[in-house]
């Protein structure tokens, strides 16, 4: 079977990886590039062996990187989140990781001038999923982005460069609210009713409190995906969620089309808990435990995007994740330490002066470029 073949190159940022392309290197039909970004990672393979996915969520990633027309903005990132198992290429939500590989590849790709010898830029980028504006601060190095640093964040073994990423008033990008539901709302599932928050906050999340099932927070991800019919109840309450928000007309429906958002986070209160690598973590080192699931799986570790959305919504009262956290006090403005299976995420989060909405979230992340290359692509497959 003849193959075509499609510039690309590969970065992990943060806990992600994606495939990276240039807009112009792709064709125009909308229908061509999703056949491309589903074979790119190999979308029908649970395990995506007949591509570059990995078989899990944080590596079933695509990105395309066009220059932008807007004023002040470097470039523009569009992010696409394909299926594992099924034939979906999605961009209703956006990667939160991903975000420090696209500051990191407007460098490398001279989508942003550097000068010989600046130590560092400051990429500004328009976020085409969510309607926002990202600004990352990329240290540099011979004029591309550095790799090698002392920062070591949650999830790596090997330390990087350090990448800061800000979101600039990240609320309400898909339902036009922070709190589309308000801070609290009841859920009919089956024959029970469950009370969640939803927040939208750079993506849609649904945070409900881990005791309402059993569990503590601290669970490994093979407790949490062994219990039995623990996911389908959390997932079933996703659906829901996205029924109520408009999205699909039934759980049923929501299930086919709405896969990638909203997510679902369990949150906890502190606890001394220990990390899927054997890290031991001090309840007095987080201000909250959450786990979460991604295309109806325990996520490895937590989206950053979720991160996001976790740490903005403990500023406001009334909601589930602002009961669980410790210490909030009518903060405007602080930095949460959130506990995941890969360990402790740190969230920069402030609210606007009247407190009614989010000014920022930021975090810092590394990233790597991994290869660059031809993807090759059959010619004449079915998606």
């Amino acid at each position: 079977m003849p193959q075509m073949t499609v510039p690309c190159v590969v970065y992990r940022g943060g806990t992600s990886r994606g495939i990276f392309f240039h807009g112009k290197d792709l064709p125009t039909d909308p229908e061509e590039r999703r056949r491309i970004f589903l074979h790119a990672v190999d979308c029908w393979n649970p395990s995506q062996v007949d591509g570059l996915g990995a078989g899990t969520s944080h590596t079933s990633k695509c990105v395309v990187m066009t220059p932008s027309a807007r004023e002040g903005v470097h470039a523009n990132y569009t992010f696409v989140q394909v299926g594992i198992g099924v034939p979906v290429a999605d961009t209703a939500g956006t990667c939160g990781n991903l975000m420090s590989a696209a500051g990191a590849f407007a460098v490398d790709e001279g989508l942003v001038p550097v000068s010989p010898g600046q130590e560092s830029a400051e990429v500004v980028v328009y976020d085409t999923n969510i309607d926002r504006t990202l600004r990352i601060h990329v240290p540099l190095e011979n004029g591309k982005a550095r790799t090698d640093g002392s920062f070591l964040m949650p999830g790596l073994v090997r330390p990087g460069a350090r990448i800061r990423i800000s979101i600039l008033n990240p609320g309400g990008g898909k339902t036009g609210s922070s709190l589309p539901l308000g801070g609290r709302a009841h859920l009919r599932v089956g024959e029970d009713v469950f009370e969640i928050t939803l927040a939208d906050i750079v993506n849609p999340i649904v945070f409900v409190e881990a005791d309402a099932f059993g569990l503590d927070g601290t669970e490994t991800n093979t407790v949490i995906s062994s219990r039995g019919g623990l996911l389908e109840t959390l997932n079933s309450i996703r659906d829901q969620a996205a029924v109520s928000l408009g999205w699909a007309k039934s759980p049923e429906e929501a299930r086919k089309t709405t896969s990638a958002v909203p997510k679902i986070a369990l949150v906890a209160p502190p606890r001394d808990y220990v990390t899927d690598s054997g890290e031991r973590i001090r309840a007095e080192d987080i201000d909250v435990l959450a786990r979460m699931l991604s295309l109806g799986r325990v996520h490895r570790t937590f989206a950053a995007s979720a991160l996001y959305c976790l740490a903005a919504t403990c500023l406001f009262e009334g909601t589930i994740p602002f009961r669980t956290a410790r210490g909030n006090c009518g903060a405007r403005e602080r930095l949460f330490r959130l506990g995941h299976p890969g360990g402790v995420a740190e969230i920069r989060v402030g609210l606007t002066a009247d407190g009614k909405d989010v000014a920022f979230v930021g975090m810092d992340r590394t990233a790597r470029r991994i290869l660059a290359g031809n993807l090759c692509i059959p010619e004449e497959t079915v998606a």
